[in-house]
């Protein structure tokens, strides 16, 4: 785990690390000027970009999402955001046995536990 300001600029060296080349990147609409400041950072690996997290990570977004990471053949997925970004990239994760990066923006108990949570017809599983 690499925490600390100025640690997005050591982004690629982390995604390398974890022998990423082609990333999806998360985000969500209010967060366009920190995911293109982690774009940039990632010099031209970005494969693919979903900027829908949404608030308690609902079916069809995740649907959404996994259809764009495997249609852009992604190794790596690098997440920008508070809580719906992180529990968007931790389903993907999950989903999928990819790396993921999450560059928290805010405090939230996504980025600090295990827990996975997932609503469908208005129900939230975890």
């Amino acid at each position: 785990m690499t925490f600390g300001s100025g640690t997005a600029d050591r982004l690629l060296e982390e995604v390398r690390r974890l022998g990423g080349s082609r990333v999806l990147l998360l985000s969500s609409p209010p967060l366009a000027a920190a995911s293109a400041r982690v774009r940039d950072a990632l010099r031209g690996m970005v494969a693919a970009e979903f900027d829908g997290a949404t608030m308690h990570t609902a079916l069809d977004v995740t649907e959404r999402a996994l259809t764009l990471l495997r249609a852009a053949d992604v190794d790596c997925i690098v997440a920008v955001g508070g809580g719906s970004t992180m529990g968007l990239s931790k389903t993907l994760a999950f989903r999928t046995d990819l790396p993921q990066v999450i560059v928290p923006t805010r405090y939230a108990s996504s980025g600090v536990t295990s827990v996975l949570g997932e609503t469908h017809d208005g129900r939230k599983t975890t």
